[in-house]
């Protein structure tokens, strides 16, 4: 079998970058990595709760997290920030103080910034989370996937690979289904891909989304 290699960690230095920037000592950078992973997840849980309820979407593409020794900087890249702020007006300063609370930061300012991205559809998060949504309404994988193509051809990317895997439709025995549209080079480490591995509950158990986006290849 072809060994996999999660295509985002296979680019870091050529064309990926890393969504935390910090330095820690050997002894505590585990203690921090495992702050950055719920630093995200409590953003995440808190955007979902608070979103108008009709996209069922948070719509976040990334979190990105920089820490000093007296700031930690946290930039929220979202598709639809304005959802967000309609549904809360001040729904940033609350989670500034609820996520203060939470991790007591005493001696260490807390700073949320938000970025609207400019084509979210051509972000593999935001795409997966738009086909949960869709398999949870009993739409077809095929229709699902169709459409998040769909949606990707307005916002000039080269090629996108969609994979769903898991009881599809209900079925009894498990099954992976894929469809590609455009090129996807995952061997080249220049090409620069966009990827998001995604789960969603369904009603018969849980499916699994793949989504690789090609962008396009990094200038010589």
């Amino acid at each position: 079998m072809g060994q996999k290699i999660n295509p985002l960690g296979f680019r870091l230095g050529t064309t990926q970058s890393h969504h935390s920037l910090w330095f820690a000592q050997p002894k505590n950078y585990s203690e921090g990595l495992q702050e950055d992973q719920k630093i995200r997840d409590f953003i995440k849980n808190y955007v979902q709760k608070n979103m108008r309820i009709s996209s069922g979407a948070e719509g976040i593409a990334r979190i990105e997290i920089q820490k000093r020794i007296d700031l930690i900087q946290v930039i929220i890249f979202m598709g639809f920030p304005k959802l967000l702020i309609e549904s809360k007006p001040r729904g940033i300063e609350e989670l500034q103080m609820n996520l203060q609370k939470e991790f007591h930061y005493v001696n260490r300012k807390l700073n949320i910034a938000i970025t609207r991205i400019t084509k979210p559809y051509g972000n593999p998060n935001i795409l997966a989370e738009f086909i949960a949504g869709q398999l949870k309404n009993r739409v077809s994988f095929r229709k699902a996937m169709k459409k998040a193509i769909e949606l990707t051809e307005q916002t000039d990317t080269k090629g996108i690979q969609v994979q769903i895997s898991g009881r599809i439709d209900g079925k009894e025995i498990a099954r992976v289904e894929w469809i590609r549209e455009g090129r996807v080079p995952l061997q080249t480490i220049r090409a620069k891909i966009d990827y998001c591995s995604y789960t969603v509950r369904t009603i018969y158990g849980v499916l699994g989304i793949k989504i690789w986006i090609f962008v396009d290849k990094e200038k010589e």
